[in-house]
């Protein structure tokens, strides 16, 4: 059985504050709080994936090349939550976008988000419509990813549906490759009855490498969880087996 998609993790110089920056911005809540990792959730019931901040010294240098599309059902529900977002501490973020019905955004520490124009196919998915992956070449990156996640390809594009609902995990051509380590990365968990071992094992015969980004600094007992990239170079995170 395939791996499944966890959590989204970001890179935070202040984990805390950005995270309840974050909890704010969704309407959701914050599950856990210090000052190396604060996590955020959506409250129960309400569909979304859970949003992981942990501290990094490093400084935000290039665009990230995985970002959060945010919903709204109107237009004007869209300009109010980009007032209400930039009254909050937002930024115009200019990424080469030129005129599109989508506001560009950047929260406190600099990361990318957009507030999509109203889309029907995103109804259901909750406050975050989707989560977008910068890529090369987007079939093969989302076939790869539809692998590693149990989620379904859409007919005809490069999106991946989450079979119990939530933000679609999308694809987006760009020709820049990747160049410097991911502050924003996927997470994903093997089932609690699968070998978290064999599942490294199958995403590295699919195309991942293992990858370091600190973690043989660490005390070997403290990790629990296994580093790879995938074929494009994006880093991700196999967990431990869970329920």
């Amino acid at each position: 059985m395939a791996t499944r998609l966890t959590q989204i993790v970001i890179d935070s110089a202040d984990p805390p504050a950005l995270a309840r920056w974050w909890a704010a911005a969704l309407g959701w809540e914050i599950s856990y709080e210090d000052d190396e990792e604060s996590d955020v959730l959506p409250p129960a019931g309400q569909p979304g994936i859970e949003l992981a901040f942990c501290a990094v010294g490093d400084e935000k240098v290039v665009k990230n090349r995985v970002h959060l599309d945010l919903n709204s059902q109107s237009r004007a529900e869209q300009d109010e939550q980009v007032l209400q977002l930039m009254a909050a501490g937002a930024t115009e973020a200019d990424i080469g976008q030129g005129e599109v019905p989508w506001a560009v955004l950047a929260d406190p520490e600099g990361n990318e988000f957009c507030v999509l124009d109203p889309r029907p196919e995103y109804a259901a998915n909750g406050r975050l419509a989707a989560i977008i992956v910068d890529s090369l070449d987007p079939e093969a990156l989302a076939r790869f990813w539809a692998e590693a996640t149990g989620y379904r390809l859409r007919d005809e594009e490069f999106d991946l549906i989450p079979p119990g609902g939530g933000p679609w995990l999308e694809f987006v051509s760009n020709r820049h490759p990747h160049a410097v380590k991911n502050r924003v990365h996927l997470d994903i968990a093997p089932y609690l009855d699968d070998d978290q071992a064999a599942e490294v094992a199958r995403l590295e015969k699919l195309g991942a490498v293992p990858a370091e980004v600190g973690q043989s600094q660490a005390p070997p007992d403290l990790i629990t969880w296994t580093v790879l990239a995938d074929p494009e170079g994006n880093e991700f995170c196999v967990l431990s087996s869970r329920a």
